[in-house]
């Protein structure tokens, strides 16, 4: 039997792609941190926290934003699990639906503004 390799241009497209979606996939990432960082700073604490002092508020505000660096990892080990069992292609369509279809009743949030 002989073995057929890859093309060193094959191989190169194909690390060309991993490499960009990786990078896309840091970059929506950390604008999701940036954007959770924001919001906790300049509104979480006024929503979330309106009858404690504005610096308690903010505090509070900062302890929700922390714990999205504990909470992640541990959801990227259940997703990796689940990755195994199943497909990557399938755990990669299943976390976004998931996230999504936590609710679709936003009204709370802006009900007593």
């Amino acid at each position: 039997m002989t073995q057929q390799h890859e093309s060193s241009t094959a191989v190169l497209r194909k690390n060309k792609k991993v490499l960009v979606a990786s990078l896309t996939g840091s970059a929506i990432e950390w604008f999701d941190y940036f954007l959770y960082g924001t919001a906790a700073a300049l509104v979480f604490n006024k929503i979330f926290f309106p009858m404690v002092d504005p610096v308690i508020g903010l505090i509070l505000s900062y302890l929700s934003f922390s714990l999205t660096f504990f909470i992640r990892p541990i959801g990227g080990v259940i997703f990796a699990h689940i990755g195994d069992r199943i497909g990557r292609k399938k755990t990669l369509v299943l976390n976004p639906v998931a996230d999504g279809g936590g609710g679709n009743r936003h009204d709370w949030a802006v009900a007593d503004l």
